[in-house]
């Protein structure tokens, strides 16, 4: 048995010898084309975009008048800051969750932003 690129054996030494990180990044890639999604790598400014990813990390951002909640999405390829203006809390927006949220790919201070997007949580893989 030949161990050529995909085959049993360079799988098998690759998930033994990888960083836990760069696996998931991958199975979080690999998940998002199998759900139609795009990598967020390859979204740019303008473009509407449906991405799907694992959220990092929600905040409050209490501002002057209206509060924001921001969650930082990471499909494997590249982060997205999601922002839900005027919103405090959303159930099930929370650290880990897997979701698949959809709207047009905005950029603030060099980062990608979606602000106010559709999003539809996943239940986890397992």
């Amino acid at each position: 048995m030949s161990a050529k690129d995909g085959g049993y054996f360079s799988r098998l030494v690759r998930k033994l010898t990888s960083d836990v990180t760069e696996l998931d990044a991958d199975d979080l890639s690999q998940e998002s084309e199998a759900v139609g999604a795009r990598r967020a790598c390859d979204c740019h400014c303008g473009e509407e975009a449906t991405v799907l990813g694992r959220l990092r990390s929600v905040d409050l951002c209490p501002g002057s008048a209206a509060a924001t909640l921001e969650a930082e999405l990471f499909d494997g390829t590249d982060d997205v800051t999601l922002v839900w203006l005027g919103r405090r809390r959303i159930p099930g927006i929370e650290p880990g969750r897997t979701i698949k949220v959809r709207g047009r790919m905005a950029e603030r201070d060099g980062h990608k932003v979606l602000y106010n997007p559709y999003y539809e949580l996943l239940q986890p893989t397992q």
